[in-house]
């Protein structure tokens, strides 16, 4: 039996091509030695696939191709008709039936699924980071955040983190209370990346007491008394000035407004940075 010999072309890097082609091979009963397969990525003009043909002809080898730019496809599809090579379009027909079910024309855009795939995993990195460096748990995230939060309890900086590690920004949150002094790092990182969450002492009061109702606790603990929130709110506004970064009120914000503030914040600073 003679060896299979299979070049993989593509205008991307290729891998959808050449798990499509060990797929195919994995159903016949053949050697691992008996198969060859060579993967020619990011074509982009018609002289690289000259040089795919050139290869084919000479190994006389099977051509399996994910190429979705018109007239590079077209140059590919002309040449091997020429020579009478075997092929296979891995892209070709599901753009077709999609064009046909969609009536939409199709990007022709080389790369879109990786560049996808990196989006995701960056949104999953910034999740990873939100949790693993919740509620100030470890100062060493300090220096890698994108933004970082400060503000005493009861301020949504939780889910504001988690809100923004959907949009792929890594957060910290740090608490702020007074019987605990921050990480000496929170004083050293660039303040612009660094946002203050305020709350008025009427809200955060109601918003405590619902808490203390939910826990089966009375109203009357300290940590929904006046003098207990005044202390902690002074504490804040100490260590917002020694920080210098912006301030930004939370009171009757919702989650997303909150979040879509923080942004526009951090971007405006970035842009002046830059």
């Amino acid at each position: 039996m003679s060896n299979i010999k299979i070049i993989i072309a593509s205008d991307s890097v290729g891998e959808t091509a050449e798990l499509v082609a060990k797929a195919g091979i994995s159903q016949f009963k053949i050697n691992d030695d008996a198969t060859n397969i060579m993967r020619y990525p990011y074509i982009e003009t018609e002289q690289n696939i000259d040089e795919v043909i050139a290869l084919a002809r000479e190994n006389k080898s099977i051509i399996v191709y994910t190429l979705v730019k018109p007239q590079i496809k077209n140059y590919m599809e002309e040449r091997i008709r020429e020579y009478n090579l075997l092929s296979v379009d891995i892209m070709g027909p599901m753009l077709n039936s999609l064009k046909e079910s969609l009536g939409l024309n199709p990007l022709n855009e080389p790369g879109i699924v990786h560049k996808l795939d990196e989006d995701y995993f960056k949104k999953i990195e910034a999740m990873e980071f939100a949790v693993k460096y919740d509620d100030g748990k470890d100062p060493k995230g300090l220096p890698k955040a994108d933004i970082i939060l400060i503000g005493i309890s009861r301020t949504s900086k939780t889910p504001i983190s988690q809100y923004l590690a959907h949009k792929r920004y890594k957060v910290m949150n740090v608490p702020i209370v007074p019987e605990v002094t921050p990480p000496e790092k929170l004083f050293e990182i660039d303040p612009k990346k660094c946002i203050a969450l305020k709350i008025s002492k009427e809200k955060l009061n109601a918003i405590r007491k619902a808490r203390l109702e939910q826990l089966g606790l009375s109203h009357s603990a300290r940590y929904a008394n006046d003098k207990r929130i005044e202390e902690e709110l002074q504490y804040f506004n100490e260590i917002v000035e020694r920080i210098g970064c912006p301030v930004l009120d939370v009171t009757d914000k919702a989650i997303e407004e909150t979040a879509n503030n923080i942004i526009q914040i951090i971007e405006h600073n970035n842009s002046i940075s830059e």
